[in-house]
């Protein structure tokens, strides 16, 4: 089981970023996360997985992702508003739900601009490659494979 101990706002705000930066669907994708039913992380007017945006957090803290099976999301509501943020739990039936609170989203523009886009987009099926840790120190791997701590 993962701990959060070591994740800090900033680290947080590290994972939101590349929430917004990848979109939630590859974010969601990328990690493993399935999205999690009436709860939502509330950040300047956006809305986020809590479970996936801490254990992202974890990963850019220790180094090792709180995978999906390890983050409950009691845990990730406690983290995330111990640093500041506020979480909304699921609705109950005579509130309304959380999810249509969620912002739609804006129709994509069918206009073509004279420009081309030139990049190109990875695909959102490839889950990203998680940094070997070493087994004594808990501490991320070199590319040698050999702890610079341990040896």
């Amino acid at each position: 089981m993962a701990t959060f101990s070591a994740v800090t706002r900033q680290h947080i705000l590290q994972a939101i970023g590349e929430h917004d930066s990848r979109g939630r669907d590859d974010f969601l994708g990328v990690y493993g996360f399935a999205p999690d039913d009436g709860y939502a992380l509330l950040h300047e007017g956006r809305v986020y997985e809590p479970r996936a945006i801490v254990g992202v957090a974890h990963r850019y803290a220790t180094g090792r992702l709180g995978i999906a099976d390890e983050v409950a999301v009691d845990a990730a509501t406690a983290v995330l508003r111990k640093r500041g943020f506020d979480v909304t739990e699921p609705a109950v039936a005579t509130r309304t739900p959380v999810a249509a609170a969620r912002p739609a989203r804006a129709p994509r523009s069918t206009t073509r601009t004279s420009t081309p886009r030139t990049t190109t987009r990875a695909s959102s099926a490839a889950p990203e490659r998680v940094a070997p840790i070493c087994p004594t120190c808990s501490m991320t791997l070199p590319a040698t494979g050999v702890c610079d701590y341990c040896g």
